[in-house]
Parts: C-alpha cells; sequence; structure tokens
C-alpha cells in the first residue's frame, strides 16, 4: 500500500523547499519531501551561510593585521582561536529537528531516508512507498574527487570538513582555483596557513573575465598565497605530518613535488543521483547531472528536476529559480522558460570579483563587435588601502548595449546584481555614464569605465 500525494520532492534544500511551498501555497498540492542526510540543504549547513561567516572573521583579522595599522588603530596582533570561529558558525545554523519540525508545522510530510525510483510514478524511501503524478529530483551535489593516485589514502578534506576544523592547518594545499578554492584559501592564508592553490586549467576562476581573474590573482598573490595554474595533482602520499603531491606541469616539463600538512580538494562537484535508481523511472543523464529541458522537465512525463543535480549553473538562487520554474510547469501555470542570460555571480574573496553577463572572451567568441572600457580605481580604494580592482564594461560598438561588467573589488556582488536588470533591459554604455552614482562608492567604479567610452560621432 502507497501513500498518494500531488508532489513527491527529493531532496530538502534550497530547490526542495521552494518547490513545496509554491506547490502548497499557489495550487494547494499535498507534498512529500524526502532528504537523506541534511535537511535544509548544503547552502545554510556547510556552504553559503557558514563559508561566509568564516569569511568575515578572516576579513577582520586581515583588517586588524594590515590596515589598523596604517590608518592609525592600534589593535593587533590579530590570532585566530578555529574552535571559536567554528562554534559561533553552528550557533548561526538551524538545527536538523528544527528544519523538520518547521516543514511539518507548514502541512508537510518530511520523511528522512534515502529515495529511490519503483518506478516513474513510485518511490521507495526506506519500507514506505510514497505515490505522485509529478516528482522534483532536487538532490544537490557533493564535492568532486579528482583522479588523484593516493587520494583516498591521506586524509583529504573539502569546504564540508574545513568548516568542521578546530586546529589550524600549518600549511594548506587547494586543489582547485574556483570560488571554492579561491574562498577558503584567502580564509585560511588570513588566520595564518600558508596557502598555494593549484589548478590544470590556465587562469584562476575560468569562467569569470580574463582580466578580472587576473587581477584577483594579483590581490591575492600580494597577501602571501602561491598560486600555480596549468598543473594537475598526478599523485599524493603520506610523510609523517604532511602531504606530499606529485605535480605535472600540462607543458610536459618535469615533474617536482610540493608539501603541505593538509590537502583540500575543491576542482569541482558532481550531482547526488547514484543512489536514486534512476534507470528505474527512465530518466537520462550526462556527466553534468540530470538531463532537462528549458521547463526543467526530464524526458519522462511527470518527472522535474532543479538545482545541483540538474546539467546547469550550480548556485543557490538558480535552484531556487528552477524549482518555481518546474512547480508552474507541472501545474499548468504558464510557465516562463529557464533563462540563464543575465545571471550574475560572485566570488566572495576580498576583493570579490563579480560578473553578469558575457564576458569579453565571450562577446567575440558569438560574434559580436566589441568594445571595452575599464576603470581601475575608485575613492574608496584609499580608505582601505585596496590596491587591485577593476570595473570593466564589454559593450556593442553600433548599438552601445551593454553586454557584460565585471567588478573586482569589495561589494563586487552587491554591484553586478543591481546592473542585471539593466542588462536584461538593454541598457548601454551611455546610459551607465549618464547614471546618477552615491559618492564615494565602490559601486561608482562603474560610472567611471562607462565615461571613458568613446561618444559616437553624429552624422552630418
Amino acid at each position: 500500500m502507497s501513500e498518494q500525494f500531488d508532489l513527491i520532492v527529493f531532496g530538502g534544500g534550497s530547490a526542495a523547499r521552494d518547490a513545496a511551498n509554491k506547490a502548497a501555497r499557489e495550487h494547494g498540492a499535498r507534498v512529500a519531501l524526502v532528504e537523506r542526510a541534511r535537511w535544509g540543504g548544503s547552502c545554510p549547513n556547510v556552504a553559503c551561510t557558514p563559508t561566509k561567516a568564516y569569511l568575515v572573521a578572516a576579513e577582520l583579522a586581515h583588517d586588524i593585521n594590515v590596515l589598523a595599522p596604517r590608518i592609525g588603530i592600534e589593535a593587533g596582533p590579530a590570532t585566530t582561536d578555529l574552535a571559536r570561529v567554528r562554534a559561533r558558525k553552528n550557533s548561526l545554523k538551524k538545527p536538523q529537528d528544527q528544519w523538520v519540525s518547521e516543514l511539518m508545522e507548514q502541512g508537510f510530510d518530511a520523511y528522512s531516508g534515502e529515495a529511490s525510483f519503483l518506478d516513474a510514478r513510485r518511490v521507495r524511501v526506506g519500507e514506505v512507498v510514497l505515490e505522485a503524478d509529478r516528482i522534483l529530483i532536487a538532490t544537490g551535489s557533493r564535492t568532486a574527487v579528482p583522479p588523484i593516485d593516493g587520494i583516498q589514502e591521506v586524509g583529504w578534506i573539502d569546504h564540508v570538513a574545513a568548516l568542521e576544523l578546530t586546529e589550524l592547518p600549518k600549511s594548506l594545499l587547494v586543489v582547485g582555483a574556483g570560488a571554492v578554492g579561491l574562498e577558503f584559501g584567502q580564509i585560511f592564508r588570513r588566520f595564518g596557513s600558508q596557502v598555494t592553490i593549484v589548478d590544470a586549467l590556465d587562469r584562476i576562476s575560468p569562467n569569470s573575465d580574463a582580466e578580472a581573474s587576473a587581477m584577483l590573482a594579483a590581490a591575492l598573490e600580494e597577501e602571501g598565497i602561491e598560486i600555480t595554474v596549468s598543473v594537475f595533482v598526478k599523485a599524493v602520499r603520506r610523510d609523517g605530518d604532511e602531504v606530499v603531491a606529485t605535480i605535472a606541469p600540462r607543458d610536459g616539463s618535469p615533474e617536482y613535488e610540493m608539501r603541505a600538512a593538509q590537502i583540500m580538494l575543491a576542482s569541482g562537484r558532481v550531482p547526488n543521483i547514484e543512489e536514486l535508481n534512476l534507470g528505474a523511472a527512465g530518466v537520462e543523464t550526462n556527466k553534468g547531472g540530470i538531463v532537462v529541458d528549458e521547463h526543467l522537465r526530464t524526458g519522462v512525463p511527470g518527472i522535474w528536476a532543479a538545482g545541483d543535480c540538474a546539467a546547469g549553473p550550480q548556485f543557490t538562487p538558480v535552484a531556487q529559480y528552477e524549482a518555481r520554474i518546474a512547480v508552474a510547469d507541472m501545474f499548468g501555470a504558464d510557465a516562463p522558460t529557464a533563462d540563464y542570460s543575465y545571471l550574475p555571480t560572485s566570488i566572495f574573496t576580498d576583493p570579490e570579483l563579480g560578473g553578469v553577463g558575457l564576458t569579453e572572451e565571450q562577446a567575440r567568441e558569438e560574434g559580436h563587435d566589441v568594445e571595452v572600457v575599464r576603470n581601475e580605481y575608485v575613492k574608496r580604494f584609499s580608505y582601505i588601502d585596496a590596491h587591485h580592482g577593476l570595473f570593466k564594461i564589454v559593450f556593442e560598438r553600433e548599438s552601445r548595449r551593454v553586454l557584460g561588467v565585471h567588478v573586482v573589488s569589495r561589494n563586487a556582488g552587491d554591484i553586478v546584481q543591481g546592473l542585471s536588470l539593466g542588462l536584461r533591459l538593454g541598457a548601454t554604455v551611455d546610459d551607465l555614464a549618464s547614471m546618477h552614482h552615491v559618492f564615494p562608492t565602490f559601486g561608482e567604479g562603474v560610472k567611471a569605465a562607462a565615461e571613458r567610452a568613446r561618444t559616437p560621432v553624429a552624422a552630418h
């Protein structure tokens, strides 16, 4: 005998909860959520929220040690008690039983356990069978473990384990120069560890604008972070209290060794889909996750997927956005199609690297006749003794429509997200140059860049 629902949601994270809320509130649906390990999902438990608590602590330690003496404040030296940082981080988290009780108070059925398909309409959770005509898969992702010889024997950590450390490693080798690797690399450097970041690609943050990546790399290197790109970590082994990594350059140069007290993996994510028995339902997957269309439909009628487990951008706001589209579609509410054209993103280092729209490289690859203007300084930089900044606008030559904005600065994420709407509405570089800005702010750097665009000559 199975339990009947209007919607079954695999997962208890951001996409799952948004989907359940929308389905119940707007369509009166009876919803079951199934979570195997972490109610609330990664973001509030082991990713966005706790990570930013560490970033705030690291920025404070840095400003006390570096900025304060320069501006007449005697407060240092600041040292990090990692156990107390961890304790404060934990105090900001909602307990697991509270997540479940709140979901149940909202009228949802919450099942703790591994969900697996029996067929396209029935799901098993332990000894219980659930049934629905609509199923949303929103099981998230986890750290990818690269094919490094010996990696399982050396005791690697990822962002989840790093947030549980109570003692600061003397040195840290970070494998991966994306957002997670860069943020944690700077956190631990500012806490007091010696940090090396390595990546197989030819620059850090490879999805960002190349100039912005280079500017951020310069800022991180100025803090003493060693960055090595275009190399693979071929093998690792333990030597006493150290991890010894064999580094293989991509250009065929001789291999060499790096040593660190700890190794952190941050080179990508893999979807949590292996235990779902997707084959029983006929759901198609690829390397990026579950294959979906622009409505988040899988190839099986009645089954949708959203968030990190679906092939596409892996961000919490995107997961929530996709979940809402999926629910609108499954209940016939004239759902829009998913559009990631003007998706603002940010790496929360200091300075942050924020971007929205096309990078210069992408714009040229798409065949646009591109012009670029840039600015590297605003007055606010002088107050915090910042030496590395960038405000870059990519725009189309003839129409002067802005194609992308890329910022390296404190508060870069706040700057670019506000410009996302402008890009969507077709703002031109002249619009940015003529708009009013607040002085002195970090955001005025965009206006300063726009003012450097050549004014088109009127025809006579």
